[in-house]
């Protein structure tokens, strides 16, 4: 497992700055099939029906509300695009990643 997977997300306090590119490729390279779009995280599951997309929607949504970190969501039928940044601090944070990461494992299971 994604040792990003492994960690929870911390509150952003204030000062904290969104990473540089430099610190966002480095931690691109710890997630599968994640690029950077216009300043976020972003991914794009793919399922074979609405059922299996919904399902996991729902466990994302847990996800978040566990980690007090939501993402952006994009919901069609046979697929769910994904799209983190930290709206505290206007650009990525580990939080992101780590998140990223967590979508993964779901989307494994």
């Amino acid at each position: 497992m994604n040792e990003l997977a492994q960690k929870r997300c911390k509150p952003c306090e204030g000062g904290t700055q969104p990473f540089t590119a430099e610190e966002a490729k480095k931690l691109l390279r710890n997630l599968n099939g994640w690029g950077i779009e216009n300043g976020r995280l972003a991914k794009t599951f793919n399922f074979p029906n609405y059922y299996e997309t919904m399902a996991f929607v729902n466990g994302l949504a847990w996800i978040s509300h566990r980690e007090d970190h939501h993402p952006d969501l994009g919901v069609h039928y046979n697929k769910c695009r994904v799209e983190y940044w930290t709206h505290a601090i206007g650009g990525l944070s580990e939080n992101d990643f780590i998140c990223a990461a967590k979508a993964d494992v779901l989307f494994e299971l």
